[in-house]
């Protein structure tokens, strides 16, 4: 089969696996989850920040800490779709399209929640003492479905080698060519060196380091978005009201920008949204498993603060800078839309803009980190179907994906990794709604816990 005929193919697939059914399924199972729970992401949102600092902080069974697990999810989230991901959704939907986006993430944080608790609950221990946890184990355990799961964990293993992989280090290559006319192939050979001398140390490894980025790579580029907006005050006010309308009534066409119905706001908002913060993906509960932990439900607080950082800032704070030049209607698009808004408000140093070198530089931070984070997950959907002793040779294959990504047009891998995420979303959901109510059990059981600090509580657990 030929590149083009197969790009037809999965395209043609991607137009059915991510049309209106799919979103609405989304939707739907995640205001289950949040009524089940009695909107435990508003309810408990004070405490869950309480626990990443608490003195139970290493206490239970698991291999890294609570902070470390969710630096570790976030590396994998936090990237190219919290940049060019939320310029296309304004650039192709209208700024409606930030509304239904914000709506995928406050429903979100309920739907990772859940996925975080059953993929602690039914975790297991592997041979080399650590902990293995995910979708394929709750698939597995919780549903009784062994060819379930290993569906799952194949579209997880392919899906980190593409989405989480060759897309991220070709993005990269893109931005350091534009930008700083380094040669992709370069580009290539550092991004293979770097992650590979974090990766062969494992989780330990990928954790503390993921745990120095993050934080970092968050924190300077939402102060350059506070900047930029702060700068034009004025007109956030004008923005809200813009995202609330259009995400109700449709934007009209505005200089270079072609208006939109609602149903495109909508559509491209849910999709960006979930691409962007994952919930409903799979991915966050396998790093969550390997958190050290005295309940399942800890963790799980921790964990939907994900969503809440992802979508509800990093997306926010993009859309706002967007909208508040006034550079949406400019008729640019993705990446190039967002270093555009950066731009305007940043000198030109040395014949580079500050703005643009901002944002050129948090995407490539965003999407090394989002090279640790899926070899993580990949290699423990690569260690379910085929044990530890495979580990090693996925990461092998990992990096030799990195440099091979850098290098190769990627039209076909996009539409690849776009068919494999939806294909896993299927599984997962089926799952979540299915042992809702073990999700439920267990929330109700460790909140009757959470303030005794010197009660620790041991079980519930699957191992």
């Amino acid at each position: 089969m030929s590149q083009t005929l197969a790009l037809d193919f999965f395209n043609s697939i991607n137009d059915v696996l991510w049309g209106w059914p799919m979103l609405i399924i989304l939707v739907v199972a995640a205001s289950i989850l949040t009524i089940g729970l009695r909107a435990i992401q508003i309810t408990q949102f004070k405490y869950a920040w309480q626990l990443i600092f608490s003195k139970k902080e290493n206490h239970g069974h698991g291999d890294i800490s609570h902070l470390q697990a969710l630096m570790t999810a976030l590396s994998a989230t936090v990237g190219t779709g919290n940049i060019a991901g939320v310029a296309t959704a304004i650039a192709m939907g209208g700024p409606g399209a930030v509304f239904w986006m914000w709506l995928t993430g406050i429903l979100g944080m309920a739907t990772k929640f859940s996925e975080a608790i059953l993929g602690i609950h039914f975790r297991i221990k592997n041979e080399n003492g650590s902990m293995s946890g995910g979708p394929m184990y709750y698939i597995r355990h919780g549903l009784g479905s062994p060819f379930l799961a290993s569906l799952f964990a194949i579209f997880m293993a392919v899906a980190a080698l593409n989405l989480g992989n060759m897309i991220q280090s070709n993005s990269v290559a893109d931005i350091m060519e534009s930008t700083f006319n380094v040669p992709f192939n370069v580009t290539g050979i550092i991004l293979a060196i770097g992650t590979g001398l974090v990766i062969l140390g494992g989780i330990s490894r990928i954790a503390k380091v993921a745990s120095a980025i993050v934080p970092v790579m968050i924190t300077i580029y939402t102060l350059a978005a506070v900047y930029i907006v702060i700068l034009n005050i004025g007109e956030v006010p004008e923005a809200f009201v813009l995202i609330f309308k259009s995400a109700f009534s449709g934007t009209a066409a505005v200089g270079g920008f072609v208006g939109v119905a609602v149903k495109t706001a909508i559509q491209l908002g849910l999709a960006r949204g979930v691409f962007s913060n994952e919930s409903g993906l799979g991915s966050a509960p396998i790093a969550a498993a390997a958190a050290k932990t005295t309940h399942p439900t800890e963790q799980a607080l921790v964990s939907m603060l994900q969503t809440f950082i992802d979508t509800l800032v990093v997306c926010t704070l993009t859309a706002l800078v967007i909208l508040t030049t006034g550079v949406w209607t400019g008729g640019e698009n993705g990446a190039s839309l967002t270093g555009l808004a950066f731009a305007t408000a940043f000198p030109v140093v040395s014949g580079f803009n500050i703005g643009s070198v901002i944002v050129s530089i948090s995407l490539l931070f965003f999407a090394y980190s989002t090279l640790l984070g899926w070899c993580y997950y990949g290699e423990k959907a690569t260690e379910y179907l085929m044990g530890v002793k495979s580990i090693l040779f996925y990461r092998i294959a990992f990096i030799i994906c990195i440099f091979a990504g850098a290098v190769l047009k990627l039209e076909l891998v996009w539409a690849m990794a776009t068919t494999v995420t939806g294909l896993m979303i299927l599984p997962n959901l089926y799952a979540l709604i299915r042992l809702r109510h073990k999700v439920y059990d267990l929330t109700k059981d460790y909140l009757k816990y959470k303030y005794v600090e010197d009660k620790p509580y041991d079980g519930p657990f699957h191992f």
